[in-house]
């Protein structure tokens, strides 16, 4: 406990001590006096003892004395109390100056940091202008006019591109994956970190506008140049907000583009305002924007994929620790039954005669190899509970579907492993897939992570990597295995039964609609 808490306490409680002493002694007091009475009254009885002193005036003496102590006792308390109450206030005023000099300090500090981070930015606009008027000096030394008519070319040239791209649309020339974007990014970025770039980006756009930075315009007179600016910046601003509000995990090549064309537009015909127009300073600030936007976007979609992944892995463990316990169950009640049977085949044999011995012995060999077999079924279903990681990892393929040489490469801790391929074959694909390699693995993730990476560049989706589609032989991947010393059984050639037959129906009913192998944006969003 702190000094000035202590002292708090000792304030508050020395009138009760001094309180509970003064009633002490009174009590004292009190007693002597009856004490003295007492013997007074016995010795007024008791006549020959009338020459002892009278007991009243000691007891008076007594009691005058204890008051006067008891005064003592409450000036000392009373100066003692006067002294802690002085030296607390003494205490709260420091602690109230200490207090006002670090929030002092503090703001002062806050102040210069504020000062010399506006000083900072200041001086690189100042010496970003005087590069680019340098830059611009240089030029017009070396092309005098025709650097000026190239310029104008150039705004016409972009301006009828914007016009055109908006008339016509933006094709897939203007296709760029947002997973673009995250390569620029270090990995470590989440959607969260990713947003408070996101944020600092929108406040530099801001300081371009305060700063009078974003807009440039040639008037001379101060209330139309504001003006023109006001009208470019909102002109440009407005396309740039709308194309934000826009952002998806597939449109970011189209809306740089869009931005880049309303840049274009709004300079153009910003011309007829003296030139009034966007600085290539502030489209930069803003595609950067854009940038982050959709950084965002797209590392949200990818943890809202991992957490469905995660899911569903949690469902297929559960599915695999249901099948298990359910094959164990069924081996010990198998078990069980074998062994009632044997203990019966038993019995029979002791009473059987000799002729019918030979029968209950083939009957009890039987019966034994199907006991040890069960055994060996609960055991191996124990096993696979218990390790997490043992499982099958599958090679199939699904021609009909996807088309020659796509094979899908997964795994599966299923007891039954058939049932997880028979799963995927649902009513999704038009076939149901055939099985090259069922391997099994003591660490199937292991092994299932080590052919992905090898078949890496090979992977038919390159933005989403949990599609485990690759484009390659299945000789290939039968040669990896065997480099690994692993055994399995392979079967090279895909059976595809329903696809072929369903191509000999076509052909022979000479349809005009026969099927056709899907296009590569089929496989890649499959």
């Amino acid at each position: 406990m702190d000094t000035p808490t202590v002292t708090a306490l000792l304030i508050l409680l020395a009138p009760l001590g001094i309180a509970a002493l003064f009633w002490w002694k009174n009590k004292q007091s009190t007693e002597k006096i009856s004490e003295l009475q007492s013997e007074k009254e016995a010795l007024l009885h008791l006549k020959k003892y009338e020459a002892i002193v009278d007991a009243e005036s000691e007891a008076r003496g007594i009691i005058s004395q204890a008051r006067k102590d008891a005064e003592q006792i409450v000036n000392d308390a009373a100066k003692r109390l006067n002294d802690a109450k002085l030296k607390a206030e003494n205490r709260e005023k420091e602690a109230n100056v200490a207090h006002e000099r670090i929030v002092k300090e503090a703001r002062e500090n806050l102040k210069k940091a504020k000062e010399k981070a506006e000083q900072t930015m200041q001086e690189a606009f100042t010496n970003a202008d005087k590069i680019v008027k340098q830059a611009e000096e240089n030029a017009r030394e070396i092309a005098g006019e025709a650097l000026e008519a190239k310029s104008k070319a150039d705004t016409f040239e972009k301006k009828a591109k914007a016009m055109k791209n908006i008339i016509d649309g933006y094709g897939n020339e203007y296709l760029i994956a947002n997973q673009t974007v995250l390569d620029d990014l270090a990995e470590e970025f989440s959607h969260k970190d990713a947003g408070v770039e996101l944020k600092k980006s929108r406040y530099f756009t801001k300081t371009l506008v305060t700063k009078s930075r974003a807009a440039l315009c040639d008037y001379a007179e101060v209330n139309r140049k504001e003006t023109a600016i006001r009208f470019v910046l909102d002109a440009f601003n407005g396309k740039v907000d709308t194309a934000l509000a826009k952002v998806k995990h597939d449109n970011y090549g189209k809306l740089e583009a869009e931005i880049k064309d309303a840049f274009a537009l709004v300079n153009g015909n910003g011309r007829a305002f003296r030139n009034a127009r966007i600085s290539d300073e502030y489209l930069n600030a803003r595609l950067d924007e854009l940038k982050w936007a959709v950084a965002v976007n797209e590392l949200k979609l990818q943890e809202r994929e991992e957490q469905r992944q995660i899911k569903e892995a949690i469902r297929e463990e559960e599915k695999a620790r249901r099948e298990m316990e359910k094959a164990i169950r069924e081996a010990e009640k198998e078990e069980k039954m074998l062994q009632k049977a044997m203990e019966k085949a038993r019995k029979e044999l002791e009473k059987a005669s000799e002729e019918e011995k030979l029968k209950f012995e083939e009957q009890l060999s039987a019966l034994q190899s199907q006991l040890e077999e069960a055994e060996a079924k609960n055991q191996r279903a124990i096993s696979m509970a218990q390790q997490t990681r043992r499982g099958h990892v599958y090679v199939i393929s699904n021609i009909g579907s996807f088309g020659e040489d796509i094979h899908k490469i997964g795994l599966t801790r299923r007891l039954e492993p058939m049932d997880r391929v028979k799963e995927l074959g649902d009513a999704s694909v038009p076939f149901d897939f055939d099985v090259h390699a069922m391997i099994y693995s003591e660490d199937a993730p292991k092994l299932e992570k080590e052919l992905h990476k090898v078949f890496e560049s090979q992977q038919v989706n390159k933005v989403n990597y949990r599609k485990e589609f690759f484009r390659v032989n299945v000789s290939d991947i039968k040669n990896k295995i065997d480099e690994m010393d692993i055994e399995a059984h392979w079967t090279m050639k895909a059976e595809a039964k329903e696809y072929r037959e369903t191509l000999a129906i076509e052909n022979h009913s000479g349809s005009e609609s026969s099927y056709e192998q899907p296009s590569v944006q089929q496989v890649m969003s499959a």
